[in-house]
């Protein structure tokens, strides 16, 4: 029976090329920095895209809404026409909230971006 051998590369002395971190290539603006910006903006842009969307459907959908149910248009809440009501009750806060979640998510975003790029 044959005791075990060990392999080694003769290279094992050999220099190794430094790891730069991502950081240095984002800052650089090399081609690796450049993919890992094109990512963030992406990431933002479709953010942003979505939330744009969400608001546009309900700011459009209001007056599809008005056009469909007619009775809607005489009603009134509290003495206030309904559809001032709804434009001032429903549409001003959720531009408020979709602001606020837009700014949460893309801070998150940012987060995540940062970790990925201290990782490498």
């Amino acid at each position: 029976m044959k005791g075990r051998v060990t392999v080694t590369s003769p290279r094992t002395a050999a220099a190794r090329r430094p790891r730069y971190p991502a950081s240095r290539e984002i800052d650089e603006q090399t081609r690796l920095g450049e993919v890992y910006m094109r990512s963030l903006l992406r990431t933002q842009f479709r953010l942003a895209l979505f939330v744009c969307t969400v608001l546009a459907c309900v700011v459009l959908g209001l007056p599809l809404l008005f056009l469909l149910a007619p009775d809607l248009r005489s009603a009134d809440l509290m003495g206030v026409p309904l559809p001032w009501a709804m434009l001032a009750g429903l549409i001003y806060p959720l531009f408020v909230v979709g602001a606020w979640l837009y700014v949460r998510q893309a801070e998150r975003n940012e987060r995540h971006f940062e970790d990925l790029v201290e990782r490498q």
